[in-house]
């Protein structure tokens, strides 16, 4: 590279140099003129913003009046976040928020506040949607900002934030249930960061959504507050709440005066939007996703649900009662007065979120038009899904239908259900008003439902007493008569001998199949007892979850990653018992079948060690207390005088009837079948 070469570079590198440092003097230097600082102002207004000067005054001025709260000589006022704007006999003062700094709406319009780019940008937007508002919602635009206010009515189970802002609830808190997780706080039902609800209709010109309006508000005393807006004059919407002051129910009436001047005619109908993203509450999320779901009602038809696992939606075109968001334990249930005409409801799994189950929706159809007076009325249940409480609001609100709301509590269908609403759960009530305990309670439940089906199942161990006695006779028919050739004579004999001495291997059968009926019916009941949650046995810290003794670093499949002892306590007895069960009766001679029997409680053992600590204590209970009787009954039961009656009821003269007749007439009938086709085979063969 020669010297010429060198000495180009340098100078084009000095001239580079220089050029990028002026440049960034420039941009740094504050005392630009005012043709340095418009030329890159117009590049860094926010798209679709049209400047602002001084000849927009009186835009301000009218959008100002039409916004702004009258005072009482001929002034208005607006204040909102970043804007306060007043009228002073015709003269726009206040200030505007033009991004980090405040300035003189007067001087910034006549453009003597030296800006930056970006905070000019951001006065001139929030200046142009104060105006853009004010021609879109006319009478309406002075709601749109201010500060909300809150009012908060009470009772002893409940405590309802109300907001100004959409006239709506913000939070709902049980004042008588914590959660289990976390803080363990009150449980809020509704929360203004993730839940809320709005209307919204159609005036002649715009679409209007209540949640964009800040509302008037007057409280009624302690238990109602009215909230209104005036879309122009002589016209209201507005809704009242009332809280009732001792359950868990919130009116909430829609009224109106004057809107039929500024709805269309054709008007028919209003949007009803609700949203909640349901949060966990339980320690045992397994149960309480599975219990969590989207519950509704038709007219005059039995309540129907979402499917509670993963993602599901359905658009519910009928006339529908009630809509509810229902979690295992507590629900959000929106009754209406007059039939919501359709809606669509969908329900999103949030299974990857620690802190929430379900996002919820309900886009909602009501009947509506512009007469004066209440236009839509409905009934907010917040609460416990108690039976007893769910099935007094029937009468509590005076519709004149069964809401059918103690379907919100999966208490099993059919014969299960019954089981639980007929027996169980009025016992259960019973013993809790004197009993504080919910284990005893449980115990004595167990006891009760053991003395119901004592005499059955006292039947059946004589049944196999008489068996075990006959033990030795059935295994003589079965020596004399071996071989699957001579299975008929087998069975035909050993029915005949059955009948003879008065026994029937079918009548152990009759006790299970009237205990199984309960304990399914207890399987569904206790996960969803709310009378059992937070509530401590033992070492139990809550009966409506697993009672967790120990917490596995690492998960086992289909068992979890922790051990529940009143699990481990119920398959042990369950083994004892099928033990103590199998040695009192006469061998089948399949090896496989007792293999089979020890096999099912160690399959319970992997089921229900994510259940409620209830359910598995009330089967470890059942349990014992049946290994109790099978002893006492062993004890005082003996063999020789079994075998007397036995050969007594031998000696009688005795006529065939019922379904032992008709075992041995099909046995003799099969029988001669059997020989018959011998007889033909043997036939073909001599031909």
């Amino acid at each position: 590279m020669d010297k010429n070469t060198i000495t180009g570079l340098l100078l084009i590198a000095a001239i580079m140099f220089g050029f990028f440092y002026f440049t960034k003097s420039d941009a740094k230097n504050p005392q630009a003129t005012p043709a340095e600082t418009t030329a890159p102002a117009s590049t860094a207004s926010a798209p679709g913003v049209e400047p602002l000067g001084a000849a927009d005054t009186t835009a301000l001025l009218t959008a100002l009046h039409a916004t702004g709260i009258p005072g009482s000589d001929n002034t208005f006022t607006y204040t909102s976040e970043g804007l306060n704007l007043s009228d002073a006999n015709g003269r726009l003062e206040g200030t505007v928020a033009a991004a980090d700094t405040i300035v003189p709406v007067d001087a910034f319009l006549a453009g003597d506040v030296a800006l930056t780019p970006v905070q000019k940008a951001r006065a001139t937007a929030t200046l142009r949607t104060f105006i853009d508002n004010a021609h879109r919602y006319e009478g309406l635009s002075r709601y749109l900002g201010g500060d909300e206010s809150e009012y908060v009515l009470e009772n002893d189970s409940l405590a309802v934030t109300l907001t100004t802002r959409g006239a709506r609830v913000a939070q709902v808190r049980l004042k008588t249930f914590r959660t289990e997780i976390g803080d363990s706080s009150d449980v809020l039902l509704m929360r203004d960061a993730t839940d809320g609800y709005g209307f919204s209709f159609f005036t002649a010109e715009q679409r209007i959504d209540t949640r964009d309006f800040n509302f008037e508000a007057v409280a009624e005393g302690d238990s109602a507050v009215v909230m209104t807006i005036h879309p122009t004059a002589g016209a209201t919407w507005g809704i009242r709440y009332a809280l009732s002051p001792d359950n868990y129910l919130l009116r909430m009436e829609v009224f109106q005066q004057g809107m039929d001047a500024v709805l269309p005619p054709s008007t028919s109908h209003m949007e009803l939007n609700w949203h909640q993203k349901m949060a966990r509450n339980e320690v045992g999320r397994t149960f309480e996703e599975r219990n969590s779901a989207i519950y509704y009602k038709y007219v005059g038809e039995s309540p129907d649900d979402l499917s509670a696992s993963g993602n599901d939606s359905e658009n519910l075109n009928g006339r529908l009662r009630w809509v509810a968001f229902k979690n295992q334990f507590f629900s959000s249930v929106l009754i209406a007065r007059d039939a919501i005409s359709s809606a669509t409801v969908t329900s999103s799994a949030l299974d990857k979120n620690p802190l929430f189950l379900k996002d919820m929706t309900m886009a909602a159809v009501v009947p509506y038009s512009g007469a004066d007076g209440t236009a839509a009325a409905f009934d907010w249940y917040f609460g416990p899904n108690s039976y007893p409480l769910l099935s007094s609001l029937d009468d509590t609100l005076g519709i004149d239908e069964d809401l059918d709301l103690t379907r919100l509590i999966p208490l099993g269908w059919g014969i299960f259900r019954w089981i639980n609403t007929l027996i169980v759960i009025p016992v259960f009530t019973f013993l809790g008003h004197y009993i504080a305990n919910y284990g005893i309670i449980i115990l004595l439940l167990t006891i009760f439902i053991k003395i119901i089906i004592f005499p059955f199942t006292f039947k059946s161990y004589r049944s196999q007493a008489r068996m075990k006695v006959l033990a030795p006779e059935i295994k003589a028919i079965n020596e004399k008569y071996p071989g699957q050739d001579q299975a008929m004579q087998r069975s035909q004999e050993t029915m005949a001998l059955y009948s003879r001495a008065g026994a029937s291997p079918f009548s152990g059968c009759l006790p299970m199949l009237l205990q199984m009926p309960v304990l399914i019916a207890m399987f569904s009941f206790f996960p969803s007892a709310i009378e059992l949650r937070g509530q401590s046995f033992l070492w139990a810290h809550d009966l409506s979850a697993p009672d967790s003794i120990l917490t596995l670093p690492f998960s086992i499949p289909f068992y979890g990653n922790h051990v529940s002892l009143f699990c481990l306590l119920m398959t042990a007895v369950n083994i004892i018992y099928i033990r103590i069960s199998m040695s009192s009766q006469p061998s089948t001679g399949m090896p496989g079948m007792k293999l089979m029997q020890y096999l099912m409680p160690v399959m319970f053992l992997f089921i229900f060690n994510d259940y409620a600590s209830g359910l598995t204590y009330y089967y470890f209970i059942s349990l014992l207390i049946t290994i109790i009787q099978t002893w006492i009954f062993r004890h005082f039961t003996n063999d020789d005088k079994i075998r007397a009656e036995m050969a007594a009821n031998a000696a009688k003269p005795r006529k065939k009837k019922g379904f032992m007749a008709r075992l041995e007439a099909a046995s003799r009938q099969a029988q001669a079948a059997q020989r018959a086709q011998q007889q033909a085979a043997d036939r073909r063969r001599r031909r």
